[in-house]
């Protein structure tokens, strides 16, 4: 039984997330703040975190940046807002995915096995030694990304690209096989999160100086090789 921390300081929504969490089979523990839950992940971890957007004290933005510093947890914000604008703000703090209120809970139940069962991109999961191309280099025992020697960090879902990556550089790979090896299942979260994902994996690459890219393939998905010139 997966166990599920969930904060929102809305009490009819606690309530709603506690009937529907516990009646799906999740072992659950809800919180009216950002600070008691981040105090509770300090002394037991949990399989999974949903978090509301806006609420007073620790929002959940920032809750989610903090679980970031000590967790790779899989995490879904709750929020009023609907749109690309929120949705690659969601992601660009390490969100995984993210549930518009008011939410559907069979949705939201959806997206939550949907992560659970995302396999881990690790070097068990790619099965090769580390990456060398170009100035780049990544090692996936230890999920470190260094460019020109230098080490650049990577968030927990850059991580996941980067390990899908090096056990397939110069390939094309579709959006709908990333999806289904980096969040679990195709179909049921919007292809945005492949787009957003390696669109600022690329701009972190490029500002590091990387001359090995993920590039776009028009139509279909990405390729990660070095670049010419």
């Amino acid at each position: 039984m997966a166990l599920a921390y969930f904060a929102d300081d809305e009490l009819y929504t606690r309530t709603l997330l506690q009937r529907v969490l516990v009646r799906a089979g999740y072992d659950v523990r809800g919180f009216a703040s950002g600070e008691a839950l981040l105090s509770a992940m300090t002394e037991s971890s949990c399989q999974i975190v949903l978090l509301d957007v806006l609420m007073p004290g620790l929002d959940g933005l920032a809750t989610l940046e903090r679980i970031r510093a000590i967790s790779d947890v899989p995490v879904i914000l709750l929020t009023a807002c609907n749109g690309d604008d929120a949705y690659c703000e969601a992601l660009a703090q390490g969100a995984d995915d993210y549930v518009t209120k008011p939410f559907k809970p069979a949705l939201l139940l959806a997206k939550m096995s949907a992560l659970l069962r995302r396999p881990a991109m690790d070097s068990r999961g790619c099965g090769v030694d580390a990456l060398i191309l170009a100035n780049l280099s990544y090692d996936p025992k230890v999920r470190e990304l260094r460019v020109d020697g230098r080490v650049v960090p990577l968030s927990p879902l850059e991580q996941n690209l980067m390990g899908f990556y090096v056990s397939r550089p110069w390939q094309a790979v579709s959006k709908e096989e990333l999806m289904a090896s980096i969040w679990g299942a195709p179909g049921i979260q919007d292809m945005r999160a492949v787009e957003e994902a390696n669109r600022r994996l690329r701009r972190k690459l490029a500002a590091a100086g990387s001359r090995a890219l993920n590039e776009t393939v028009w139509g279909y998905g990405y390729r990660f090789r070095a670049q010419e010139g």
